[in-house]
């Protein structure tokens, strides 16, 4: 066994150890296997362990009921994703290296500020968020941009995108 497997069947024995469901569990379990005879000195006191094995089914134990897993959260967006046009006064290019106060001077406010770490990332609209699948991203690190991701004709960047070519509506690459 791998010792993640034995500390975990240590941890599991740990928990367990001062459990009184466990032992009529365990003894009924034993008493259903083939060969197993009860000592006459022993006394077991009737216990209703229906509900105990119901709740807590082990893996592989035939008439068990399967194991019952919370559904996971139905995500129920009110508006969905359009295309929808985009015309704004704030047009401009955007340079590698600028600050983020220069990027809403070039491009006005913007939809949307993420920041994770030394990273932040800037959302504006681009009236293809649907068939571009995207906004346009400006990317900075420690408050010098580093990329960007352009598809509206309003917005520009002068250095070089990690994007590709944008897709035109129709689905067919544009040709070189």
């Amino acid at each position: 066994m791998r010792r993640s497997t034995l500390w975990v069947c240590a941890l599991a024995a740990i928990a367990t150890l001062g459990c009184d469901k466990v032992k009529p569990i365990v003894d009924s379990i034993k008493q259903k296997l083939p060969g197993h005879k009860t000592p006459a000195t022993a006394v077991h006191p009737a216990a209703d362990t229906t509900k105990a094995l119901a709740t807590a089914p082990t893996k592989g134990q035939p008439g068990a009921p399967p194991v019952q897993h919370p559904k996971p959260p139905v995500v129920v967006s009110s508006v969905p994703v359009e295309d929808k046009p985009y015309s704004s006064q704030d047009t401009g290019t955007v340079d590698p290296g600028m600050a983020e106060r220069d990027v809403y001077s070039q491009w006005g406010p913007p939809m949307d500020v993420r920041r994770m770490g030394e990273f932040t990332y800037i959302f504006y609209p681009n009236g293809c968020e649907r068939t571009c699948g995207t906004a346009d991203v400006v990317i900075l690190q420690n408050d010098k941009v580093v990329d960007a991701i352009v598809r509206w004709d309003g917005h520009h960047y002068s250095g070089q995108s990690s994007s590709p070519v944008s897709t035109p509506a129709g689905g067919r690459k544009p040709t070189p």
